[in-house]
């Protein structure tokens, strides 16, 4: 399918209060840059022509982690223009304390019918994009956008983030305004809006504030937005030393690593402007003492450019696995996640691994958490998880316990290998997504311990139970990726052309760009021709292929020959649901499946995704197919992007019939209720 152009936003937008408007191949060599001064015509963006959105929030509290946002204000200028204006009430999911009520005269009952954050969010961030993000006390605003995204699985945009609190330390004397507060500065340089608490006012304010202080640093040669950042009292004079390192990097997106003395790599980032990305690295936007370390250290900064993106954050992963920056701290051992997956003998038991083998759930960012998920399974699969080794002929003995024990353990007598496979294979249903019957087993017990009034007891299992749901969404989501042999997406680059990626096997292959007016089909082949070849991981398949009688599984079919299929085979149907089946290969967003209905429960508290329709899963080969989980997982939440197109896939993605897709929905509920009342309240009523 030949590509639809995607619909402009304009830039221009106000919000109305309480509801915003939603819109929605080898590695190459780096190259290094050398060190220069900066010309003047190679300075950042100049203040009249810079966009800032100029952000409030109002909270239930000053924790990040522990209160929420209950109203979010913002307002878009450039060059002394308001462009636009978001304004917003916000669900916090709890009641509002008193003294917040106090200070900001917004109720509960104000709240009550205002959307949840996770409804506000995206839109914000739709409207902030490409601009510098402005707060007063810019700390507290970011770290709490930071932690919602968190919450969503958003990946943060590290927008430049401006504070005015620091900026009016830096400009104006303790004798001009005796306090950085901002009904202090807005009385101080006469702003045309009070603050009050209430968002969208402090945000106007803060404009007043913004524009007052700019111009008086202008006086002082601070005319562009790294000179406005270089200027804050926070920037070393090795930082100022250094900002010529950023001086020959293109304006591409891209990859930078900063080295050190020995030549070995410190640090490295993504961007989508490298010069200017590297720039804030030594002015006051960057406050983060290790960092200022880094620099410290560094002697030169290389980089990699990219087509977008997509391939920016792909080759970041895979640098970091190929170096460990030392100041980096997260994805730089991908390999090193935990797995959950049957041992390989008579009574199978849940193990955790560090590579997964078939039938595996993961990747777990610690043992322990890959633990108690399979503590939480085995107690309703009747799975054991003593450590006794039993041979084929033996039998399992483990006793009864009122407490604890041995999930396997029957009152009725011994088991047999025969009689403890339909434990096995209940597991091996759930984790592929044969069938739903543990999560089932959970929700009736959860139901059961609510109507005996054992609410913490009910509490408890609920939350394990929820990240049961999410770890198997996730497996199951990232598999049904890394199972496509080639999968072609186009995403509008915004200025009438398209991004294009090629994926096979979960792993990007090949990525590229089709400038407006540039026949994109030509481009597409151009990038399926250079494509690196990709051979997937698929274990025991490749030699043993249709087994049955495994040791894994007594009786039954361990899994079938890896199998791909045809650009001209129809997608495969499940037949008993073949008649409401809509599934196709194209479609305005990806995934693209059939929407199941049936069972009615958890299917009320799901959300729009889609189900696909398809065969049982493969279960003789890993999840993921060897592909790094960290770089399916950034190429999901890529295709999950507005505006995605599948140009051509050589087979439907698809997910288990009974997957965990349709209990997502429940689990976000779930965890909900863990941290707030009325999300309890609502979980517990609707049951």
């Amino acid at each position: 399918m030949n590509p639809v152009a995607a619909e402009g936003v304009p830039d221009r937008r106000i919000v109305s209060d309480p509801r915003p408007t939603l819109h929605a191949v080898p590695d190459p060599v780096p190259q290094p840059v050398a060190v220069r001064q900066l010309a003047f015509d190679e300075l950042d963006t100049p203040l009249y022509d810079t966009t800032f959105v100029v952000v409030d929030l109002e909270t239930t509290g000053t924790s990040p982690d522990g209160d929420a946002i209950t109203e979010i204000g913002a307002v878009k200028v450039r060059g002394g223009e308001v462009l636009g204006e978001f304004a917003t009430l916000v669900n916090p999911g709890r009641a509002i304390p008193p003294a917040i009520v106090h200070v900001t005269g917004i109720t509960t009952a104000m709240v009550y019918e205002a959307p949840r954050i996770e409804a506000v969010l995206p839109g914000f961030l739709e409207f902030a994009a490409g601009a510098v993000l402005v707060a007063h006390n810019a700390r507290f605003d970011t770290a709490f956008l930071k932690a919602a995204a968190a919450r969503q699985d958003i990946a943060w945009p590290n927008p430049q983030v401006l504070c005015t609190v620091k900026l009016a330390r830096r400009v104006l004397t303790r004798d001009e305004a005796p306090s950085a507060r901002l009904g202090v500065l807005a009385r101080v340089l006469g702003a045309s809006t009070t603050p009050t608490h209430r968002a969208l006012d402090d945000a106007r304010a803060t404009v007043d504030v913004l524009h007052a202080l700019i111009a008086r640093v202008g006086n002082q040669g601070v005319h562009s937005l790294t000179e406005l950042l270089d200027y804050l009292p926070n920037v070393t004079g090795t930082q100022r030393a250094k900002r010529a390192f950023a001086g020959d990097l293109p304006t591409a997106p891209g990859v930078y690593l900063f080295r050190g003395p020995s030549d070995e790599v410190l640090y490295i980032g993504t961007a989508v402007n490298l010069r200017r990305r590297v720039r804030t690295y030594f002015t006051g936007s960057e406050t983060r003492g290790r960092m200022k370390e880094m620099v410290a250290l560094a002697l030169r900064v290389d980089h990699v450019v990219c087509a977008h993106g997509l391939e920016a954050g792909v080759r970041e992963l895979r640098l970091l696995a190929a170096h460990a920056p030392p100041y980096n701290r997260r994805s730089k051992f991908p390999r090193r996640g935990w797995w959950l997956t049957l041992s390989d003998e008579p009574f199978p038991r849940l193990v955790a691994v560090r590579t997964p083998t078939r039938t595996a759930l993961g990747p777990f960012g610690s043992r322990a958490d890959a633990v108690d998920v399979g503590a939480t399974v085995a107690e309703f699969a009747g799975l054991r998880t003593c450590a006794t080794r039993l041979t084929r002929a033996a039998r399992h003995t483990c006793p009864p316990a009122i407490v604890g024990g041995c999930p396997a353990a029957r009152p009725d007598g011994d088991l047999d290998a025969v009689a403890y496979a339909p434990a096995v294979r209940a597991v091996r249903d759930l984790f592929t997504g044969r069938a739903d019957t543990l999560l089932r087993a959970m929700l009736d017990r959860i139901e059961t311990h609510s109507a005996a009034e054992h609410f913490e007891a009910a509490a408890r299992l609920r939350d394990r139970t929820a990240t049961v749901v999410t770890m198997l969404h996730r497996t199951q989501r990232l598999s049904a990726l890394a199972r496509i042999a080639e999968l072609i997406v186009a995403l509008p680059d915004g200025a009438g052309g398209w991004e294009f990626s090629i994926i096979r096997y979960g792993r990007l292959a090949a990525a590229g760009v089709a400038r407006r007016g540039t026949p994109p089909m030509a481009v597409v082949d151009q990038l399926v021709a250079a494509a690196e070849t990709v051979i997937p991981d698929l274990g025991d398949a490749e030699s043993d292929g249709d087994r049955t009688g495994s040791a894994l599984f007594e009786g039954g079919t361990v899994g079938s020959p890896h199998r791909v299929a045809t650009e001209r085979e129809p997608l495969p149907r499940a037949p008993a649901e073949a008649d409401r089946a809509d599934a196709t290969s194209a479609g305005p967003r990806v995934p693209v499946a059939a929407v199941v209905t049936d069972p009615p429960v958890p299917a009320p508290y799901a959300d729009d995704a889609l189900f696909a329709l398809a065969p049982p899963p493969e279960d003789a080969v890993p999840p993921l197919r060897g592909a790094p989980p960290e770089e399916v997982g950034v190429i999901a939440r890529w295709l999950a992007k507005p505006g995605a197109r599948i140009v051509r896939t050589s087979e439907g993605y698809r997910e288990p019939l009974h997957g965990a897709a349709r209990w997502i929905g429940w689990a976000q509920l779930a965890r909900a209720a863990a941290t707030t009342p009325s999300a309890a309240e609502q979980y517990l009523s609707e049951r």
